[in-house]
């Protein structure tokens, strides 16, 4: 691609220096023609001759004196008459030179040349056919994802580096908000208060620190049964008929759950609802289901087990605990005094002092010398 770019390029710098020998540098074109590479390109390629000669011939060249440049027009007083008549014949010959048809033609050529050795350098990617969406494609975001994908150019990582670097930038994301914007949070902060009874429903969401997981859309709501207001203790036995499974009769719970929807205030308000349909059900008089008994054969009863109660401790057998060690520690000091109290440390002392003896005299006597037995040639 970058050989045509190369030669148009020379082309225009070679035909921009063939126009006529100025003898002052600082003498500008008054006129300058607009340049279009891509207008002509295909009716050049079709009949040169054909557009050449229907163009409209230029206009005259006239000299206008207020259409030069303030610098331009400063050096052009200073000239003297032959010398602005020679600017004025020098004027007219690169007007005329730069606006021939021969030079016009001669430039869209090179140019419609340079267009097509860039686009024939420049491979063409044909489109993809088009695929009619199917009965299971049907309603999908990418209905052309399942074709085959694109030639790989060199010009990107893989697409585990994308993860890889989507986790970063995901890391960072967070360390700014605890750099940044956490710590102005503790202004907001409040003292916990405990659920007044008007709030008898605790909902308990599940988030995974922006990731996307199929759990994060679900909600769970418990409420206790006597905590819910203006029921009556048949309509609450109701309610935990209504409940069915869903009831612990240990702790007199009830725990629901809710992940149809794509976000938790959907899950949220769905519970929040049934709750509602529950309570107004429960207070329905027409059917109190009392020829229906109470099943709990869904729940597994836990042995609770209990602390003795003689090994509690009370300020009387601290008492009496107290009173014994007393008495143990006075005992064993007259021990200590009549002698009879065995020191541990000194029998240890004792015992090593007799082993090393014990070695010493090992080492000083000489071992017994060993006699070889005497062996008989039979004859």
């Amino acid at each position: 691609m970058a050989a045509p770019l190369n030669r148009l390029g020379l082309v225009v710098l070679r035909h921009s220096s063939r126009r006529p020998y100025r003898r002052k540098q600082w003498v500008r074109f008054p006129y300058h023609r607009p340049f279009h590479s891509t207008s002509t390109f295909h009716a050049r390629e079709t009949d040169d001759d054909d557009s050449s000669s229907r163009r409209a011939p230029p206009e005259p060249y006239t000299f206008n004196y207020s259409s030069l440049d303030p610098e331009t027009r400063h050096h052009y007083d200073l000239l003297s008459p032959e010398e602005k008549t020679q600017f004025q014949n020098d004027e007219k010959a690169a007007y005329e030179h730069m606006s021939s048809p021969a030079l016009d033609s001669e430039l869209q050529g090179l140019v419609s040349q340079a267009v097509y050795d860039i686009q024939r350098d420049i491979p063409q990617r044909e489109p993809r056919p088009r695929i009619t969406p199917g009965l299971m494609a049907m309603g999908e975001v990418d209905e052309q994802g399942s074709g085959e994908d694109d030639e790989f150019d060199g010009d990107d990582i893989s697409s585990i580096a994308h993860g890889e670097l989507e986790q970063h930038r995901e890391i960072r994301e967070y360390a700014r908000i605890a750099a940044w914007e956490m710590p102005m949070l503790g202004k907001l902060a409040k003292p916990f208060e405990l659920p007044s009874k008007d709030k008898p429903l605790r909902f308990r969401y599940t988030t995974y620190m922006g990731e996307t997981h199929p759990a994060a859309k679900k909600v769970v709501l418990e409420f206790c049964t006597r905590d819910l207001p203006d029921l009556t203790e048949a309509q609450r036995i109701k309610l935990v008929k209504l409940v069915g499974v869903r009831y612990n009769p240990e702790t007199d719970l009830v725990k629901m759950s809710c992940e149809m929807f794509e976000t938790q205030a959907q899950n949220k308000r769905y519970l929040g609802d049934l709750v509602d349909t529950l309570m107004a059900e429960a207070k329905d008089a027409t059917d109190m289901f009392e020829d229906v008994p109470l099943d709990f054969r869904h729940h597994k009863w836990k042995p609770k087990l209990e602390f003795p109660e003689k090994w509690k401790m009370t300020q009387q057998r601290k008492e009496q605990l107290e009173t014994n060690w007393q008495q143990k520690a006075l005992k064993d000091q007259e021990r200590e005094e009549a002698g009879q109290l065995v020191d541990g440390p000194k029998v240890i002392e004792q015992m090593l002092e007799t082993m090393a003896a014990r070695r010493l005299a090992a080492a000083t006597v000489p071992p017994p010398r060993r006699q070889g037995r005497q062996r008989t040639l039979a004859r």
